[in-house]
């Protein structure tokens, strides 16, 4: 009988998780580890591990067929390209502190798409094999540019068969024209709410007259604009977070229910005003804590709350194909899963390559609306796409589940080469993943009832949390 090779992990309560490369997992003690690494296997051991399709026979048997489609199933199928941003200006009407692409003042000219660059774009757009296009409007403010918002719209809505659009906008100054666009039943609402509204005109506003007037406004579009039809994000400053409870509170007041808190990233303006590279591990405390008090939300109260990236990685971990954040596929391949349009005309593999570009570290276009994609470029960034062979992943017990980010490397460090686990990419993941299993492993009724929620279930069945005395 051959034993599938095994990635382990200490766990706080010293005990030891294994996975494999399937992303198949349980948790045993420091003895079985001991076993296993000087091949000591116990009769016990062994029929464990057969009862669970952790060994087979030959190749040829259910077990080494259940092992190879759990592998296969982790890794992500690229689709058509379905997906694409669109940045018609970079002007804005906020100066937010920790703006990422580093927007231009309202009235400066000459960061608008031209007429030419327009139809450009709707050439490319035609060209797409996809049946089905969602279109994200970033800027910038792209409000601003309404005209051309309703013309993207018009054109694909006349090309493909199934149309969504998602504006990312400040919510500062909404004209009706804008709010009539807004309520079109294929377009929702994405905007910013740093969870207290001190942290959002700290960040933000700036004054008290401009941050009443978004929440005056982000009230008339959860109000009128229709259920579900509007999501908002908080970036967190940790040195300067709102407590969680406070986050969760002023989300519900709106009836948001799904909450991906973000740290600042280290892009555009924030390089200069935050010290984004310092924070991993405030942002980890931070994160852990938000958690728990989502939890104890979630058993005292009727509506419920999810954090959602941890609601992502908790499903990853517990079934293949849960490819919806493109952090988190493996392998990550740039320019299948959407492209950037940017005011000029230049496209991006993703919206961080353009803030890169933006403030002028380096140059991650690929290529130009008008003049098509640079493929060398893609490849060569692709290179690096997958973490199944990379030296510091290729142990790591949770590689299964992990992805890759190799523009946040380049960001951050200049450079790809770096030690994962020197990497903030890596250590944020590492602790999320240790609070997933800590929670997979917890008997507190409040936590399991989170969890099941949080998994779409009714319960977490016991036969998914294996464990090995």
């Amino acid at each position: 009988m051959t034993v599938v090779p095994f990635k382990f992990r200490k766990a706080a309560n010293g005990q030891i998780l294994f996975t494999d490369d399937g992303g198949r997992f349980f948790r045993s003690s420091e003895a079985f580890l001991d076993r296993y690494v000087y091949e000591a296997l116990e009769g016990r051991d062994l029929a464990f591990l057969a009862a669970n399709g952790f060994s087979y026979t030959d190749e040829q048997d259910l077990s080494y067929a259940g092992f190879a489609y759990a592998f296969a199933t982790r890794l992500y199928l690229p689709r058509q390209l379905d997906y694409v941003i669109l940045v018609p200006t970079l002007r804005c009407n906020l100066a937010c502190s920790y703006c990422q692409v580093s927007r231009v003042n309202e009235t400066t000219p000459g960061f608008d798409w031209t007429d030419e660059t327009l139809a450009s774009v709707l050439h490319y757009l035609s060209g797409l094999q996809t049946r089905t296009i969602k279109i994200e409007f970033q800027g910038g403010e792209p409000l601003l540019r309404l005209d051309i918002l309703s013309d993207v719209r018009d054109f694909c809505n006349a090309t493909f068969d199934a149309c969504e659009f998602v504006v990312c906008t400040n919510l500062q100054v909404v004209s009706p024209e804008a709010w009539a666009f807004l309520a079109l039943p294929d377009v929702s609402v994405s905007t910013s709410l740093d969870g207290s509204k001190e942290a959002h005109l700290n960040q933000r506003t700036s004054t008290v007259s401009a941050t009443n007037r978004f929440f005056e406004n982000l009230m008339h579009a959860t109000s009128h604009l229709g259920e579900g039809k509007v999501s908002a994000l908080p970036t967190i400053d940790p040195r300067h977070a709102p407590s969680p409870r406070t986050v969760i509170e002023m989300y519900a007041s709106f009836n948001m229910r799904s909450i991906y808190i973000r740290p600042v990233n280290f892009q555009g303006f924030a390089r200069k005003r935050f010290d984004a590279l310092a924070t991993t591990r405030a942002w980890i405390r931070y994160y852990s804590e938000f958690l728990d008090a989502a939890i104890v939300h979630n058993w005292e109260a009727v509506d419920h709350v999810e954090e959602y990236y941890f609601v992502h990685c908790l499903r990853r971990v517990l079934r293949a194909g849960h490819d919806g954040h493109v952090d988190l596929r493996n392998p990550n391949i740039l320019g299948s899963g959407y492209l950037v349009i940017d005011h000029d005309g230049r496209v991006y593999p993703t919206d961080e390559a353009r803030m890169v570009t933006r403030v002028g570290q380096m140059d991650l276009s690929v290529g130009h609306v008008a003049s098509g994609i640079d493929q060398s470029k893609v490849d060569a960034l692709n290179e690096e796409a997958s973490n199944n062979f990379h030296p510091d992943c290729v142990h790591c017990v949770y590689q299964p589940f992990c992805g890759v980010d190799l523009i946040d490397d380049l960001s951050r460090y200049g450079r790809i080469d770096l030690p994962k686990h020197q990497t903030d990419f890596c250590q944020r993941h590492m602790a999320i993943f240790d609070k997933v299993f800590e929670l997979l492993y917890s008997e507190d009724p409040r936590v399991q009832k989170s969890l099941a929620i949080w998994a779409g279930s009714q319960s977490i069945d016991p036969l998914l949390v294996k464990a090995h005395a």
